[in-house]
């Protein structure tokens, strides 16, 4: 049952083959089974036991809330959840309950999702799973055989996700298939009074057409995408992808985004500033970590700041400030939003030119086996994998990431599709009928659970192949 899509849950709840505690109870046992994996900061055991139980009531009265009611979801530790300590993943607000719901989960809660716990994330998101600042849900995505979607940036209320950096993020969805991502996605978006960023109009429902004429798609194919370090199997799948459009009577074209070799260092400049002004709240008077040194008020700023925040906080901290002292401002950040504005206006000119969606890698490379993955830095991942997804949080456009194949290795490989700004059930539409092509296996993680008792045996989960 937890290999099976959200649909396909939903129906085996109305149709009463599981009931919602039931299925609470396997997720939070595998949640048990993989603690390992530090996957969860917090799991909210009894608040889930109790939301399950509300739902099941619901059920046998004929009273369900729709396709969520009785699903398992978590959320990532940077969004607000009242009564649920909300940390970030960071020292500075270990202890930090929130007395109140970040819109998105609120959202989720209304449609009787059951809230399993908080997921991790590199502190204050910088780097990691979940919302999307600069690849963030895609690159996990990619990398876990999952469907990873972004939605475009007003879209989805950002009222209660602390932010890493406003202008960027974007409360993103992580699901086993495309559809799955379109159904939560009506649930979530529209406008939200409390986020002024949310567009104004009506959000329509995020139904999921079926794509009849692949012939009338042209997709786009960015020459700067094709990067000497893009490894060779993901150049493959890249190419057999868009192959499959053509020999589909799609239209495939190369496309050039020219300003693409400037985005990271764009990108470097305007998410240190806007981290550098964020991070500056948490000065221990308020809330979160106070230190015990009380000489003077800015001693004891130093050390409540030296104590609750890592090393890669503090550095990109230092960054920002840096790029936004006042002989620095002109020279950088504000050219960096200059040249924010020249990478936006190059995908307004693809998707003006006639394209509709575009075809690209997610990470450079396969999915990297765990004892390899640990040894790496922040900054080294950070780099490597957001090469191809950052341009599209600047320039505000969904993009989704779908599992392709798996590397010779055994481990997944995933490709991006981008969009035009508030086209995403567009997006998702030619997202959905690609997945549907290429068949990617469904991976079964309680099955390999099954096959590792011992906690010496579930060890070897660091170097297992997902192949059958």
């Amino acid at each position: 049952m937890l290999g099976r899509t959200l649909r396909e849950v939903s129906t085996a709840l109305k149709q009463g083959h599981i009931t919602p505690t039931e299925l609470c109870q396997k997720c939070l046992s595998l949640i048990k089974k993989t603690k390992f994996l530090n996957a969860y900061i917090t799991v909210s055991e009894e608040v889930a036991l109790k939301q399950a139980e509300e739902s099941e009531k619901r059920y046998k009265k004929g009273h369900s809330l729709g396709d969520l009611d009785g699903i398992p979801v978590a959320v990532k530790d940077n969004f607000s959840t009242s009564g649920i300590e909300t940390t970030c993943a960071s020292n500075m607000l270990k202890g930090y309950v929130p007395p109140y719901n970040a819109t998105v989960v609120q959202k989720l809660l209304d449609k009787g999702a059951v809230l399993m716990g908080k997921t991790n994330l590199d502190e204050f998101a910088m780097g990691a799973l979940g919302s999307d600042t600069g690849g963030s849900t895609r690159n996990p995505a990619a990398h876990c055989g999952v469907v990873g979607f972004k939605p475009s940036y007003g879209l989805v209320s950002r009222h209660g996700l602390i932010p890493l950096v406003n202008s960027m993020d974007v409360p993103g969805i992580l699901t086993r298939c495309v559809d799955d991502a379109a159904i939560v996605l009506g649930m979530l978006a529209g406008h939200d009074p409390k986020d002024s960023t949310t567009i104004q109009d009506p959000v329509k429902p995020f139904t999921l057409p079926t794509l009849a004429d692949v012939n009338k798609l042209c997709i786009g194919i960015p020459k700067e995408y094709l990067v000497p370090e893009l490894s060779s199997e993901v150049r493959s799948f890249w190419s057999k992808a868009a192959n499959l459009f053509e020999s589909e009577g799609a239209k495939v074209i190369e496309v050039s985004l020219p300003h693409t070799s400037y985005s990271i260092i764009c990108y470097h400049v305007l998410c240190t500033s806007e981290v550098a002004s964020n991070m500056a709240r948490f000065d221990g008077l308020e809330y979160g970590h106070r230190c015990d040194i009380n000489v003077s008020t800015e001693a004891m700023y130093a050390a409540t700041r030296r104590e609750g925040f890592n090393d890669v906080v503090r550095g990109r901290i230092l960054s920002g400030n840096f790029f936004l002292l006042k002989e620095n401002y002109e020279k950088y950040f504000i050219k960096a939003q200059k040249v924010r504005r020249l990478i936006a206006n190059d995908f307004v000119n693809v998707f003006n030119s006639g394209v509709d969606v575009l075809l690209t890698p997610t990470t450079l490379s396969e999915a990297v086996p765990y004892l390899e993955f640990i040894k790496e830095d922040n900054r080294t991942r950070s780099a490597q994998d957001d090469i191809f997804t950052q341009a599209v949080n600047m320039a505000g456009l969904p993009a989704v990431s779908v599992p392709v194949a798996l590397s010779n290795q055994g481990l997944p490989i995933g490709l991006q599709f981008i969009g035009r700004a508030f086209c995403d059930q567009q997006l998702l539409t030619v997202a959905s009928w690609f997945e549907k092509q290429v068949q990617f296996p469904v991976i079964q993680l309680q099955e390999l659970m099954d096959d590792f008792s011992s906690d010496f045996e579930i060890e070897k989960l660091s170097s297992v192949s997902l192949k059958q």
